[in-house]
């Protein structure tokens, strides 16, 4: 039975670094209700405020009540994406919950006027209840704990649909769109950084759970079309043309997703704040900096098959993706100039191995599909590239691994799927500094859905998903580790460790007239400072929190850290 009155609900994270600070000072930038707000986002016009800074903290809160859909909100500073979350999915007593957001690596823009545009989806009738109530509001304040150990970029170049002037949305549809922008790129940059912004819609919202496209109409006669293209995905970033470096894509689960009650009250990880992925694009300054126009190209691609075992890239995939990307820039005095050689780029096709099975019933109508994906890829770009104050070899690498042993039974109304993604990235040399990145996204997740001739719909899953992330050295994006940085505390970089598990159900009438659901969940957080590279000797833990809860009680909840 759920809790009367609204309920918090939360995505379990460390914390940010403290709202406070000498001479801080808080700055509303948005008290909006979104009703019927497709195609018509929050606009206001942002003013630096009068207090100085060099750190800024965002926090969102959000209430609802009624029935609504988990609806995308994405946050722009002009043509710039600099926050993407999916809302909290409501009940009929009411919700609320917040975020709280490190936003310094925007430095720059903060420092400027802007148009701030947010950009929140929603679709209210009679169907359809529940109005987002929201409040966006900014502190700025001055701390001495720097991100990486750098200071921010001093200029961002979006790569974007670069509509913010009109006071619209800058985010590309994938594949409708080409995600492309034509860029003069500064001729005295020292170090740049390229981070994705991504988020599959429709028919590869659950892209994860996409089957082989050999396979997409094997259900046609009892379940319908499958999406396709496989449950791998690969977001690729090109310059001029040619590849940059690749993101692997951790399966964000919605808050809606797969089963409702299995995101009540604890929301899935990075629901609330989908991860970035950085690239170094260092190696490719003597290019960049050649003083003409390049272009930057984001493309999404999954797998096409024979039926069989013999599969290769795509060059397209299901509709729609949400893209956009920055580039992150240091800058050199004025009047330098950065040289150096093309980028030497090392790039094998990727390892794979593709089987795949259908089973048919006595009648020979197909019962089950079964299938095993493993892909790899190793990537890496080299330079030598010459700024205002040093020379030197700079390089970009990255190594990742994929498997999925994947099925769906019961003539398309069962899904399974065991995914496992690991990733190892790396920029070294003396003109960008050291960074690496050290990544595993398990997911396991099984799913059922019955249909009843009179369109009650009722659907079960069980869920367990995992997410491990080291970085040491320079990153561009705040980690949390931020928080806990002082005068006696120095760290290298940060490590968390998360698994959620949980099972839920649901069932809804034919005719809408009603609802109901149940589920359980548990999720594990540890949380560490990284003090010497790798290995858990050099790990200071920082952050702990276990949290378990039964239809949106939370019946338990041990914290530390905090």
């Amino acid at each position: 039975m759920a809790a009367a009155g609204p309920v918090e609900f939360f995505q379990v994270a460390q914390p940010v670094l403290a709202l406070d600070g000498p001479g801080s000072c808080t700055v509303v930038l948005m008290e909006h209700a979104f009703a019927n707000s497709y195609g018509s986002p929050f606009v206001a016009d942002y003013v630096p405020p009068a207090c100085d800074f060099n750190r800024v903290v965002i926090r969102f809160t959000s209430t609802v009540r009624g029935r609504q859909y988990d609806r995308t909100g994405v946050m722009y500073l002009g043509d710039t994406e600099v926050w993407r979350l999916t809302t909290a999915q409501p009940t009929a007593d009411g919700i609320v919950w917040g975020w709280d957001k490190d936003m310094t690596h925007f430095l720059s823009l903060w420092r400027q006027p802007q148009k701030l545009i947010f950009d929140l989806e929603n679709i209210v009738n009679d169907v359809y209840t529940g109005i987002f109530n929201t409040t966006l509001t900014a502190t700025f304040f001055q701390s001495d704990v720097l991100v990486g150990g750098q200071p921010p970029a001093d200029l961002i170049i979006p790569i974007s649909e670069r509509t913010g002037a009109a006071g619209q949305p800058s985010q590309f549809t994938y594949p409708e769109q080409n995600a492309t922008n034509t860029v003069a790129f500064p001729r005295n940059a020292n170090r740049a950084v390229f981070s994705i912004a991504a988020k599959g819609q429709g028919s590869d919202e659950f892209w994860w759970s996409n089957v082989p496209q050999s396979a997409i109409h094997t259900f046609d006669a009892e379940y319908g079309q499958y999406p396709g293209y496989s449950a791998w995905r690969e977001i690729q970033v090109l310059v001029d043309g040619k590849l940059a470096g690749v993101s692997w894509p951790y399966p964000t689960i919605f808050t809606g997703g797969v089963v409702p009650q299995l995101h009540r009250p604890i929301v899935g990880i990075d629901a609330f704040d989908m991860r970035e992925h950085e690239i170094d694009i260092t190696p490719w300054l003597p290019l960049l900096c050649d003083g003409n126009e390049h272009t930057f190209t984001i493309q999404v691609i999954g797998l096409v098959d024979d039926g069989s075992s013999s599969t290769s890239l795509s060059t397209t995939t299901e509709s729609s993706w949400y893209l956009t990307g920055k580039v992150f820039v240091w800058l050199d005095s004025e009047t330098s100039v950065t040289t150096g050689t093309i980028p030497v780029v090392s790039q094998p096709a990727p390892s794979i191995a593709f089987s795949s099975k259908i089973t048919q019933d006595a009648a020979g109508a197909n019962e089950t599909l079964e299938y095993q994906i493993d892909v790899s890829r190793k990537f890496s770009v080299t330079a030598k590239v010459k700024t205002e104050k040093s020379e030197g070899l700079v390089s970009w690498s990255q190594k990742l691994s994929y498997s999925n042993p994947g099925a769906v039974t019961a003539y398309g109304f069962f899904n399974l799927n065991t995914l496992d993604t690991t990733g190892a990235d790396a920029s070294a040399g003396s003109v960008s500094g050291l960074y690496a990145s050290k990544y595993h996204y398990p997911l396991f997740c099984n799913s059922t859905a019955a249909i009843a001739p009179e369109g009650n719909l009722t659907l079960w899953a069980n869920l367990d998903q995992g997410l491990q992330l080291e970085v040491v050295g320079s990153a561009v994006i705040p980690t949390g580790v931020e928080s806990y940085k002082s005068s006696t505390k120095k760290f290298a970089g940060s490590s968390l460790d998360t698994r959620r598990v949980g099972t839920a159900n649901f069932h809804r009438a034919g005719d809408n007239s009603y609802s109901e659901g149940s589920g359980s969940q548990e999720q594990v957080f540890d949380f560490w400072g990284v003090t010497a590279e790798g290995g858990y000797a050099g790990k200071e833990q920082l952050y702990h929190r276990d949290v378990k809860s039964v239809n949106t009680t939370v019946t338990f909840n041990e914290e530390s850290g905090v």
